[in-house]
């Protein structure tokens, strides 16, 4: 087996829990390109934030917002893109408020709230706290009403909770043609960012996912998925790593993708396990 192409996800995998990314994962990437290995970004978050991050990386592809969008990072163009559509924006705002539920949605270069709590908090404090040329943080009175006045278009929303989403999610699953990760900030995986455990749903469109992004891209680039190498640490990037040739986690993973991985490295995220796997399966 030779390893044509490497996807990796961000949080967790390649970027530490400060929002740093160790020196020894930027040496592994270099090493990568030296070998003609192509890297693909994979990431729950848009191209907007993460643009400076694929070029820091010099990522030849990326997948955001968990598959909605595929670009080739050499041209800017984009290769896939499939939206959540107003309609069923509509529908999960409707069941969210009902739960009195937060929900906020991501744009091509906006992430749109009424109040900056759970994820979009997260991401405000590793944006510096501002407004940048590639995002910016809108906070509305009515982010339904924001919709359907100016009909943005929507690659991903996401609804969290302190408490259980199991019920949340069961209902959206039942009534609305979705993809949703079930996430759980919770006890050893607490959100140190904000400093706080809960819960959220990040909602795709239908049969949308790292997985199903990965198989198009290898696809549209003819590149054999047994000569794929995925990384990731969290439970969104299961399915890229089922369908690959080697799927690769770190120490410090949730165990639920521990259980699907062909390799578990023996370092955590800060301590480069990126690293550790490009240098043993890259050669």
């Amino acid at each position: 087996m030779s390893i044509k192409l490497v996807a990796s996800d961000l949080d967790g995998t390649l970027v530490d829990h400060n929002n740093f990314i160790p020196a020894k994962n930027l040496d592994a990437i270099k090493s990568m390109h030296n070998k003609n290995v192509d890297f693909a970004i994979c990431t729950g978050k848009t191209y907007s934030i993460t643009k400076d991050i694929c070029s820091k990386c010099n990522a030849s592809y990326g997948i955001f917002g968990n598959g909605t969008l595929i670009v080739d990072l050499n041209t800017g163009k984009e290769i896939y893109k499939n939206l959540v559509s107003i309609e069923d924006f509509n529908s999960c705002y409707n069941i969210a408020k009902e739960y009195n539920l937060h929900i906020h949605i991501y744009t091509d270069a906006e992430i749109v709230t009424e109040a900056l709590m759970y994820m979009d908090l997260r991401n405000y404090i590793l944006n510096g706290s501002k407004d940048t040329e590639n995002l910016h943080f809108k906070i509305v009175s009515n982010i339904k009403e924001y919709v359907n006045t100016h009909n943005p278009q929507i690659f991903k929303l996401v609804i969290s909770s302190d408490g259980t989403l199991d019920k949340v999610k069961d209902i959206l699953i039942k009534n609305i043609p979705l993809s949703i990760n079930h996430i759980k900030k919770k006890k050893q995986y607490k959100d140190i960012i904000i400093n706080k455990e809960y819960e959220y749903l990040d909602i795709t469109p239908k049969n949308i996912g790292k997985g199903y992004a990965l198989n198009y891209l290898s696809n549209f680039l003819n590149v054999d998925t047994n000569d794929i190498m995925a990384i990731g640490d969290n439970v969104n990037d299961i399915d890229m790593l089922k369908n690959c040739g080697i799927g690769v986690t770190l120490s410090d993973a949730y165990d639920e993708i521990k259980k699907v991985a062909t390799y578990t490295t023996t370092n955590t995220v800060e301590n480069s396990g990126f690293a550790e796997a490009i240098y043993k399966f890259v050669t």
